[in-house]
């Protein structure tokens, strides 16, 4: 297929479905380089030359600014002219400094070193290291991205009250501010869904837009499945075409799902030996130990109905409980019965219901790993 074709077939990601929503926060999610945050960068690097007003790039990690990861966040607006044509020319890149991005030039005298702009047009945040911010004013940030807010590997304890302090370290009292979520389809069981009341972002369909408010308050969320940029693929699919289910997230956008053990075989309720629960991120697990003749393993499978005795059963829960027969964190509890639970996962004999039911009990397994408090 020749470049021209290829161009009429790619269709980039666009802002403006979810801005006609009118929301303060902005969630998009979908396919890996379908130019969500070439868009939004786009945005705020005109918001910037337009309307003076600065932008705000928030990540998880402060390594996420350090080297070429900061120098290089706007580096496809500058390759792509973008940077001279909104400035008219005055400028033709970008210079990172400390977190800081500022509009510049390369140096008439040939080195490697830019003549920047007296004031940058956007600032980096890093929710690890969010203390470092708080006594600093950013009276002119009124657009927010953050970046890679989705991820298959762990969320910092609190992480959601720690990104409503960041916001509330740049908004303080005004009401002007756009905020922008951007993330890959990586991980269905996400912190900030739970906590923002996102209830029905699994049964989204690419495409479709969501919006909630609460209550009588005049807070928007408008949550966006973004859709496929071309409904025959990339070209560069073609890298990815191995036959592995994964990789539908890079490809597609469909949300990225590991394969899990299933059921090993029947067994009925006089195998069960003994039951505990599961509850993470509103999602409620029943686990049982199955004994059938020599063999014996965990399965695990939702619950639908309420946990009958809260007092008594065995149930493991991220949440903060003093009662003796609720654990909050597997893998630091001694007590001797979470020991025999424990020791079915080290040894691989622990099978689910389907692999939804998988990735909810390995996102509790990541948050336990790297869980600061018992």
């Amino acid at each position: 297929m020749k470049n021209k074709e290829v161009k009429q077939i790619l269709k980039f990601y666009s802002l403006d479905r979810i801005l006609e929503k009118g929301a303060q926060y902005n969630i998009i999610f979908g396919e890996r380089s379908n130019g969500k945050t070439y868009a939004v960068l786009e945005k705020m690097l005109k918001n910037y030359v337009k309307n003076g007003k600065q932008g705000a790039i928030i990540r998880r990690w402060k390594e996420d600014f350090r080297g070429k990861r900061g120098a290089t966040m706007f580096d496809s607006l500058v390759e792509n002219g973008v940077v001279s044509r909104l400035t008219n020319g005055e400028y033709s890149t970008v210079y990172c400094y400390s977190g800081r991005w500022y509009l510049a030039n390369p140096d008439p005298k040939g080195t490697d070193k830019k003549i920047a702009a007296s004031e940058p047009f956007c600032y980096g945040f890093a929710l690890s290291d969010v203390e470092h911010d708080k006594s600093t004013s950013y009276p002119k940030v009124n657009m927010i991205l953050f970046d890679e807010f989705l991820t298959r590997q762990y969320y910092l304890p609190d992480e959601f009250v720690t990104f409503m302090n960041v916001l509330s370290t740049i908004i303080r009292q005004r009401d002007d501010v756009k905020i922008f979520m951007l993330g890959n389809t990586v991980n269905q069981y996400c912190p900030y869904f739970t906590e923002m009341g996102l209830n029905h972002v699994k049964e989204m369909e690419k495409g479709s837009i969501d919006v909630y408010q609460y209550g009588e308050s005049k807070l928007k969320v408008a949550v966006e499945y973004a859709d496929s940029i071309s409904k025959e693929g990339k070209p560069s699919d073609v890298y990815f075409a191995f036959n592995n289910p994964k990789l539908s997230m890079i490809t597609g956008g469909a949300w990225e799902m590991a394969m899990y053990p299933h059921l090993p075989m029947k067994y009925l309720p006089k195998n069960i030996i003994f039951k505990f629960f599961m509850d993470f991120n509103d999602q409620l697990l029943q686990c049982e130990v199955v004994q059938v003749k020599d063999t014996v393993f965990t399965y695990i499978h939702r619950k639908t109905t309420k946990i009958q005795d809260e007092d008594k059963d065995l149930i493991y829960s991220m949440t903060h409980d003093a009662r003796p027969n609720h654990i909050r964190n597997m893998r630091k509890s001694h007590q001797p019965i979470n020991i025999k639970i424990a020791k079915f996962f080290a040894e691989n004999k622990v099978f689910y219901q389907d692999n939804e039911v998988g990735e909810i009990v390995r996102n509790y397994l990541i948050q336990c790993a790297h869980d600061v408090v018992q």
